[in-house]
């Protein structure tokens, strides 16, 4: 059961004991059995108690073996900024832009695609930057492929406002046959947008993971995500959670009280799809959020999150643009620890290393820095039995920050950070689209993506261990710094 679902108290059952003296017999006058009727009458009870409740999580009808017969490729793709180098031994994965750009030249009928907001073009700007020129060939790709490729568009973004406008999506819309819809999370659920970035080709590939449709997010922010290509069983999973978008993006839609069944999904934390790739394999699976947006057996993406935490045995680290033990854009805020009281858990109880990379930039709240020094302050040695002996509980926190090197960068909006969102353990390597804020988690559309490759061919081609190196790459750079400098008081 999901933290953000009611807690259902099922009924129990008081047992009988059954001695000689009181057995059922049938005789020839043909007295009734009663116990054995009651206790068949309880079955039933129960079998259709259990076919109730049991869609919430796993749909009760047949469940297949989840076991992927495709020969899947997963690849991380990231966006270094601009004038932002590594050492000369150091592993930087294919450019966001390139690899967005292959999706849509091996798509053969169908593009999809779900965003918080469009600004492929740079025309945001009151001035021409030339680092806009990775957007606008996506971009004239995507025109070309709805103008003369027959290819068919369709995009779900969240409502247009002032500062993130429609212009994209209008001239795909008008000139390139694409199908445009409107998520209004507002009017669904009272609150929240819709942050999700996620490109799905064919029902056979996709992306997912931090980088908006936004020319900033191929060249001058910090970015991470994955490539999955020739998976169609994951694929076809990724697209139900479109669909629920796709659904949900009329002017007259309601969230369902009960859910298409075909929107419903066998994949979850619970059963994991088992996927052969590159030159390896794992169990992978893809979670939701929010809550309400959860078709049956959809693993909320909190909850995704939760259990990654929880099964680390060794260590648990962070890279996340902004993290908060409160909501950040409903007011008034509220205390929200749910990740925070998790990763306090993994590190004081079960000896877990804990590390957060976090971000600042121009636009971080200063009460962040705060509540990571609360976070890190746990980081202590405490007393374990007699003897004087003594247990290290290790929580570290880093802060990334993009260095602006040109006048040209810093004017800019929006621009020279580290906006990534992932997670990876000794067992799992998560990637996702939001910000560790509740808000997040409670009222906005995100998707997290889940591999768990526990001891299972640490080559370099183990996308968890790829990961690890990434964040290892990032903490030790001299990007990263040591939480009290950012802290004056």
């Amino acid at each position: 059961m999901n933290v953000q679902q009611e807690k259902t108290t099922l009924l129990g059952t008081q047992s009988v004991e059954f001695s000689g003296q009181h057995r059922c017999l049938c005789n020839r006058t043909v007295k009734l059995c009663v116990i054995p009727l009651i206790l068949i009458a309880l079955a039933v009870g129960c079998g259709l108690a259990l076919n109730y409740y049991l869609p919430r999580h796993q749909p009760a009808h047949h469940v297949p073996s989840h076991k992927c017969t495709d020969f899947c490729t997963l690849t991380l793709v990231e966006t270094i900024p601009q004038n932002l180098t590594f050492g000369q031994n150091e592993t930087i994965h294919v450019p966001t832009g390139q690899s967005l750009l292959d999706l849509i030249n091996i798509a053969e009928h169908t593009i999809e695609i779900a965003s918080y907001y469009w600004t492929l073009r740079g025309i945001d700007l009151s001035y021409h930057d030339d680092t806009s020129k990775e957007g606008e060939r996506l971009f004239d790709a995507l025109m070309n492929a709805g103008q003369n490729r027959n290819i068919k568009l369709k995009i779900v973004q969240n409502v247009p406002s002032k500062d993130y406008n429609d212009n994209d999506t209008a001239l795909l819309a008008s000139q390139g046959k694409a199908e445009v819809r409107t998520i209004n999370f507002t009017r669904l659920i009272g609150s929240g947008i819709i942050h999700t970035k996620m490109w799905l080709i064919d029902r056979k590939h996709f992306y997912v993971g931090s980088a908006n449709l936004d020319w900033r997010s191929l060249t001058q922010v910090k970015e991470l995500g994955v490539i999955v290509r020739n998976c169609s069983c994951l694929a076809t999973d990724m697209g139900k959670i479109f669909d629920v978008y796709w659904q949900l993006a009329v002017n007259d839609a309601t969230i369902p009280k009960q859910w298409n069944p075909q929107l419903s999904t066998f994949i979850n934390d619970a059963n994991p799809e088992f996927v052969q790739y590159n030159n390896t394999k794992g169990t992978l699976y893809l979670s939701s959020s929010p809550p309400q947006l959860c078709p049956p057996g959809r693993t909320t993406d909190i909850d995704s999150i939760l259990s990654v935490i929880k099964n680390a045995k060794y260590f648990v680290s962070v890279a996340v643009m902004d993290y908060f033990p409160t909501t950040l854009y409903s007011y008034p805020r509220k205390y929200w620890a749910i990740i925070d009281d998790a990763l306090r858990d993994a590190a004081f109880n079960r000896h877990v290393s804990v590390r957060v990379l976090a971000s600042y930039w121009n636009h971080t709240a200063p009460d962040m820095l705060y509540f990571l020094r609360s976070l890190q302050s746990i980081n202590m040695h405490i007393p374990v039995g007699k003897r004087n002996k003594t247990l290290h509980v290790n929580v570290e926190v880093k802060i990334f920050e993009v260095p602006v090197y040109t006048e040209s960068q810093r004017k800019i909006p929006y621009a020279r950070v580290n906006h990534n969102k992932y997670m990876v353990t000794d067992k799992h390597a998560y990637i996702g689209t939001s910000n560790w804020s509740g808000d997040y988690f409670i009222s906005t559309g995100g998707i997290g993506f889940i591999l768990n490759q526990t001891n299972i061919n640490k080559t370099s081609d183990n996308l968890r261990l790829q990961l690890h190196n990434v964040f290892e790459r990032d903490w030790y750079s001299i990007y990263s710094h040591p939480l009290d400098n950012y802290i004056t008081v």
